[in-house]
């Protein structure tokens, strides 16, 4: 295969990679590190008859995947304690949220920030309390401040000083520009506290933020990744409430678009209205699978086009025009 459907083939059917040779290896191990789907590659293949060397180079991701979890878990419990005073609900998204609650999605995933949703209104209280916490902003910049408080879905990026572990704070899961408008007052009332002092959203709430955060919020990098959260998610959950809580937040045919991209790669069971494909659904698929035998990013020209598709979907035209004239400017300067 010459991209990534090797990986994806892997995730879907384990015991299809004992006919692998060396050269084999090398482009999954290599693709699967790329696409930081290591540690979830590890995880499906645990107890095969595999070559010692991958055995080995498994373990270690493995490995990885076990610290960057407690990691995180604790990153959480941090911000747990410095935000508890304050009363408000914590809902954690994404991959914390996955691994908190033991979810498939958790299993052998990589872990990068900490992104939590909270009540607009608790944002001020919420920064400040974390400010005076040990955090402190990534991006001093007057316009990216800006930027941020005034277009985007969360407060710029905070990093704690002494951990070194970043931290977003959403108020909702899309920017307000974006074409879709999802409930984030029905997000925070549906969650599902986990005991512990904090929460996730509710399971079918799960599905529609994993297809928001791969269809609607970016240029699908990571994208397989992501796939594979929407997979684990209708494959641990069902799809009961899905549509309906789709229909709530306005993102009811990224979620079937999602559905049908994992059931084309990965087997995922979706309903048969869910599955009709278009001409959007084939670029996607190459964008996904965009990853060469050595790891290395490919198709260019699709990659660019989901770069400016993704910049259109988060802003007005005038909008855009606006901000990609003052990010050039203050690249050349």
């Amino acid at each position: 295969m010459t991209d990534a459907r090797l990986l994806a083939a892997a995730l879907r059917n384990p015991a299809s990679t004992t006919a692998l040779d060396g050269e084999g290896w090398t482009a999954l191990l290599t693709m699967a590190r790329a696409e930081q789907l290591a540690g979830t590659l590890a995880w499906r293949l645990a107890g095969l008859p595999l070559p010692a060397e991958v055995q080995d180079w498994l373990a270690d991701a493995q490995a990885g995947a076990v610290q960057a979890r407690r990691t995180a878990l604790w990153e959480a419990e941090m911000a747990r304690r410095v935000l508890a005073p304050l009363g408000t609900p914590l809902i954690m998204l994404k991959g914390t949220a996955y691994a908190a609650a033991g979810l498939m999605a958790g299993q052998g995933r990589q872990i990068g920030d900490l992104d939590l949703l909270v009540s607009r209104d608790q944002l001020a209280a919420v920064e400040r309390a974390l400010l005076g916490g040990g955090w402190e902003w990534v991006k001093p910049d007057a316009y990216d401040d800006h930027y941020y408080r005034t277009w985007m879905h969360e407060l710029p990026p905070l990093i704690h000083r002494e951990r070194d572990r970043m931290i977003d704070v959403h108020h909702t899961i899309l920017p307000p520009t974006a074409r879709p408008s999802p409930d984030a007052a029905a997000l925070v009332a549906s969650a599902e506290p986990l005991g512990n002092g904090l929460s996730i959203l509710s399971h079918a709430d799960m599905v529609v933020h994993a297809a928001a955060h791969l269809l609607a919020d970016g240029d699908l990098a990571g994208g397989l990744r992501n796939l594979w959260d929407v997979h684990c998610l209708l494959t641990e959950f069902g799809g009961e409430g899905v549509d309906e809580r789709a229909v709530c937040h306005g993102l009811l045919p990224q979620v079937m678009r999602a559905g049908r991209q994992a059931h084309a790669l990965f087997g995922t069971e979706v309903p048969e209205s869910w599955r009709k494909w278009d001409s959007l659904d084939r670029l996607i698929q190459r964008r996904v699978l965009a990853r060469d035998g050595w790891g290395r990013a490919v198709r260019p020209a699709t990659r660019a086009a989901f770069y400016v598709r993704s910049h259109w979907l988060r802003m007005p035209p005038g909008l855009l025009a606006r901000h990609l004239w003052i990010k050039w400017r203050r690249g050349r300067a």
